[in-house]
């Protein structure tokens, strides 16, 4: 799972903004509009680093395809979080 996660927030492009909605999600869960708000990210740009990070087993929604659909970490990223943590500090917080 630590591999994953630094590729999915060090190791590509958008890995800083997916970085900063792991963090918000476990502070909040939220949904979309709600995160683009909050991190002052465009909606559709949070779209797809949800896409991401759900495929990826990082995030889940309770009533997924529902407008207003809520994010939670899922419980194996809780399980791994230290690990988020030590790569965010390493390549500098976000």
């Amino acid at each position: 799972m630590k591999n994953l996660i630094w590729y999915l927030v060090a190791g590509t492009r958008g890995g800083m903004t997916r970085g900063r909605i792991i963090k918000h999600l476990d502070d909040r869960p939220s949904n979309a509009n709600q995160m683009a708000k909050e991190l002052g990210i465009d909606y559709k740009t949070v779209q797809h680093h949800v896409r991401i990070l759900e495929k990826n087993n990082i995030i889940e929604a309770v009533e997924k395809g529902r407008y207003g659909a809520v994010y939670f970490l899922t419980d194996i990223m809780k399980h791994n979080f230290s690990d988020f943590l030590e790569i965010r500090d390493r390549i500098g917080k976000q």
